[in-house]
């Protein structure tokens, strides 16, 4: 019985060796940022922007799973290489990408350039594994970036901090990619030297850059909870290191990093992942909202990735309400879609695109160059305001009236319905305003009244 027991207590002593977490590694203290004056620029025109196109889109399309596949499934490297071999997307239209983004009324397209399976989307000279090594033999990214510059669309780059095929990335104190094959430790400093290699390359090859789009860094932290400290980080990412050679390239560049925290020094603007500030449905977002520039990246359906499966699609009530609350919070919101293998956009996402367009073209004015309410987001819908006008998004008739306490303001000379310019009748005493609610309908998912206010 004592030698069963202490086998038992051996191999479960092993076993908690085997999960145990990581050492946290000090961060380095940095100097405080002070952003160029290229950089606030860049930030106030992000701000108005409001509407962005997020596309997703690499070697994991082939396999219609998303772009989670290599790791979910413990593809290993030389197998999801072969990949390379059958990439040849045919039908892809450049020009007809940015032209479905601007039809929906989208000011900017990030662009993933590599994801966390290590695929390159452009003619980089750091790596072989990338577009210009598949039968396709063209650099995509240069395509999008020239037609960006025609259609007058700025142009933001995803980068994968992480990577599942490297022998360099610190893949053994990691979170994922643990199945990929990888038995070498390779120096994480040469991980460091290859994305500064890139991010170079990225920097000086494609024109202006209005911002860089981190993630990844995540997978050297325990999971996002409650109780995580930004501090709790098993690498040095070198981050301000990394920043300062991008401000260098291009200091109107903004970053953003994806990382479910505080916004580090060097960071231009804060994200949020599948939620709107202040909102943590998706169990990412335990951060607080920070007084940068704001934005929310959300999918169209439940995968970010080409899915052949997934047909969970959003309807235009869904998007119209992710706008809409994240410019109540003064944000923006960056709408995801995952081109098919052959280039195509599918059928579902070119429709929400038509959808917003139409609802852009009626209620563009209370979205672009707006600020959020002197209230967050509520139950009901939200607030966005210009000066001189407050727009009031009513989502949901919850109630038959809407109560804004403390409303500040002195005087409300006109209420009208922003589509159809018909009168409303509100009240306005004690500095407490009373506006009737208009239900939403499935063809006015937000209705929105116009308060003209001195």
């Amino acid at each position: 019985m004592k030698r069963i027991l202490f086998t038992c207590i051996a191999l479960a002593a092993m076993s908690v060796s085997l999960h145990a977490q990581p050492a946290i590694v000090p961060q380095p203290q940095v100097q405080p940022y002070s952003p160029t004056e290229a950089n606030l620029q860049t930030r106030e025109w992000f701000q108005n922007a409001k509407f962005g196109m997020f596309v997703h889109w690499g070697l994991y399309s082939l396999l219609g799973n998303g772009e989670w596949v290599m790791n979910n499934q413990n593809i290993k490297v030389k197998n999801y290489t072969l990949l390379e071999k059958s990439f040849n997307p045919v039908d892809f239209d450049a020009a007809k990408w940015v032209a479905d983004a601007k039809r929906a009324g989208m000011k900017y397209i990030t662009f993933v350039t590599r994801h966390h399976d290590g695929f390159s989307m452009w003619d980089t000279k750091c790596s072989e594994f990338n577009i210009m090594n598949t039968h396709y033999n063209k650099d995509i990214l240069k395509m999008v970036a020239a037609e960006c510059q025609k259609q007058d669309m700025k142009l933001f780059f995803y980068y994968s901090l992480l990577d599942w095929r490297r022998d360099d990335y610190s893949w053994w104190t990691g979170r994922t990619g643990k199945g990929t094959g990888r038995t070498e430790k390779g120096e994480w400093t040469e991980y460091i030297r290859f994305m500064k290699n890139q991010l170079t390359e990225l920097l000086t090859n494609y024109g202006p850059v209005s911002g860089i789009w981190f993630d990844g860094y995540w997978d050297q932290m325990p999971e996002e909870s409650a109780t995580r400290k930004d501090t709790d980080v098993y690498v040095d990412w070198h981050m301000r290191e990394i920043y300062d050679h991008i401000h260098a390239l291009q200091p109107g560049c903004l970053i953003g990093n994806n990382h479910h925290m505080t916004p580090l020094a060097g960071e231009d603007f804060q994200m949020f992942e599948q939620d709107v500030p202040g909102e943590n449905t998706s169990g990412l977002s335990f951060q607080s909202i920070s007084h940068l520039p704001l934005e929310t990246c959300a999918t169209i359906n439940n995968t970010w990735g080409y899915s052949i499966t997934d047909t969970s699609f959003k309807s235009k009530a869904d998007v119209v309400g992710l706008l809409v609350k994240s410019a109540g919070n003064g944000g923006n919101l960056l709408l995801n879609i995952g081109p098919l293998p052959n280039g195509e956009i599918q059928p579902e996402f070119v429709n929400v695109f038509n959808e917003m367009g139409d609802w852009i073209k009626v209620y563009g004015e209370s979205i672009y160059n707006t600020e959020g309410g002197y209230i967050r987001p509520q139950s009901w819908g939200c607030l966005t305001t210009k000066p001189g006008k407050v727009f009031v998004h009513i989502l949901k008739g919850e109630k038959p009236e809407i109560v804004l306490e403390n409303f500040p303001y002195k005087k409300v000379t006109k209420a009208y319905m922003m589509n159809d310019n018909t009168p409303v009748k509100v009240t306005f005493k004690k500095k407490v305003l009373t506006i009737p609610t208009v239900a939403p309908t499935a063809t006015e998912p937000d209705q929105v009244i116009v308060l003209e206010v001195k």
